[in-house]
C-alpha cells in the first residue's frame, strides 16, 4: 500500500486504519500475541530497536520476520554463534586487485530492518559491533564512516541467560533497545489454531507487504508530530529519577532511555487515536521500555523484587500534574 505523502502527516483516522491492517497481517501468522504485536509495530513506528527475549520455539523468531515482511523494504537476517566475527555483522574493507585499492564490502547490517536471530549466542565484541549502528545510524569500518538505510530497526532475539551456550548482553547494548518483550507460551486456543494452520505451509508464504517505505515514513512522520506536554514531559523525568533513587535499584533509567521513553508513548498515543500524549501513554508502554535497563540490588533480587513491581509502585507514586490530562 501507497499512501500520499503531500502532507507526510496522516489524519488519526487513516493512520489508525493502515496500523490495523498491519496487525490483522501479523495476527494470521502468530496466533493470540495481539499485544506484542502491537508493541513490535510501535517500536517500528517510534524508529526503535526491539529485543525478544523468550525459551526457544515460541515464535520469536517467526514475529521479527512477519514484521519485517508487513513493509516492502530490505530485510537481512544474521544468525548469532559464537564463532562470528564484527566484521561478519558490519562489514569488511577487501584489497582489489585490478584497481590496487581497498573497497568496503557491507555486511548484513545494511537493510532497512535487521533480524538478529539469538544475538546473545555471540560473543560481547562481536554484540558491540551492532553498538555504533543502532546509535547513530552508521557504521565505521577502517576509519571510514558509511551511513545505513532509513529507517533502521534491529529486531534481536535472544534466549534467557540461564539456557546453556548464551553469553548477557552488555548494559550499553541493552540500553540500545528501546523495548524488550516476551512471547510466552500461546493459550489452548492459539495452538489449536496454529496446528491447524501450519502445518502443510509456512503462514508468512501467504503473507504480502501492507506497507512501502514512503508510506512508512509517512507513519513515522506522523508519530514525530504528536504533541508531548511540559507536564508530561515533567512526568517522564519524576519517572527516570524514581528509578535512580530508589533503594532497591543498582542502576536506574538512563537519559536516552527517557528519550525513548517519550518516542514510544508518542507512537501509542498515535494508535489510540489521538495526536497528544497522555500520562496514560507513557505508563502503558514504561514497563516494555525501562524494564530491561533497570539492574537490582542483589538483596531486592534475593527478597523476590523484579523491575516490573518496582515500575509499577514507581508509577502509583508519582503525581501527575495538572494540565497532563490533555
Amino acid at each position: 500500500m501507497s499512501l500520499s505523502t503531500e502532507s507526510q502527516i496522516l489524519p488519526a483516522d487513516e493512520f489508525g486504519r493502515v496500523c490495523e491492517e498491519v496487525l490483522a497481517g501479523i495476527a494470521t501468522v502468530i496466533d493470540g500475541k495481539a499485544e506484542v504485536a502491537r508493541t513490535a509495530l510501535i517500536v517500528l513506528l517510534a524508529q526503535g530497536h526491539l529485543l525478544l527475549e523468550d525459551v526457544p520455539g515460541v515464535g520469536k523468531t517467526m514475529l521479527a520476520k512477519t514484521l519485517a515482511k508487513s513493509v516492502d523494504c530490505t530485510v537481512h537476517r544474521i544468525q548469532f554463534t559464537p564463532d562470528l566475527l564484527p566484521s561478519d555483522v558490519t562489514g569488511v574493507s577487501i584489497f582489489n586487485q585490478n584497481t590496487h585499492e581497498f573497497q568496503f564490502r557491507p555486511g548484513p547490517v545494511f537493510a532497512h530492518i535487521v533480524i538478529g536471530d539469538e544475538i546473545n549466542r555471540a560473543n560481547a565484541k562481536t554484540q558491540s559491533a551492532l553498538l555504533e549502528c543502532m546509535e547513530e545510524g552508521q557504521v565505521t569500518v577502517d576509519g571510514t564512516t558509511h551511513m545505513l538505510e532509513s529507517p533502521f530497526m534491529v529486531i534481536a532475539t535472544q534466549n534467557p541467560i540461564e539456557l546453556e551456550g548464551t553469553f548477557p548482553l552488555p548494559e550499553a547494548q541493552r540500553d540500545r533497545f528501546m523495548a524488550k518483550i516476551s512471547m510466552g507460551y500461546p493459550d489452548a486456543a492459539a495452538e489449536m489454531a496454529m496446528l491447524e494452520t501450519h502445518q502443510s505451509t509456512s503462514p508468512l508464504d501467504g503473507l504480502r507487504p501492507v506497507l512501502d517505505l514512503a508510506s512508512l515514513h509517512t507513519l513515522i512522520n506522523t508519530v514525530a508530530a504528536v504533541y508531548v506536554s511540559d507536564p508530561v514531559k515533567e512526568y517522564v523525568v519524576a519517572l527516570g529519577r524514581a528509578t535512580r533513587e530508589h533503594a532497591d535499584i543498582r542502576l536506574g533509567a538512563s537519559p536516552r532511555s527517557l528519550l525513548q521513553l517519550l518516542r514510544a508513548a508518542k507512537a501509542e498515543a498515535a494508535l489510540n487515536a489521538r495526536d497528544y500524549v497522555l500520562p496514560e501513554d507513557v505508563r502503558n508502554i514504561a514497563a516494555k521500555v525501562l524494564g530491561h535497563r533497570l539492574i537490582l540490588h542483589r538483596r531486592a533480587e534475593a527478597a523476590g523484587s523484579n523491575a516490573e513491581s518496582i515500575l509499577v509502585s514507581i508509577l502509583n507514586a508519582i503525581p501527575v500534574r495538572a494540565g497532563a490530562r490533555g
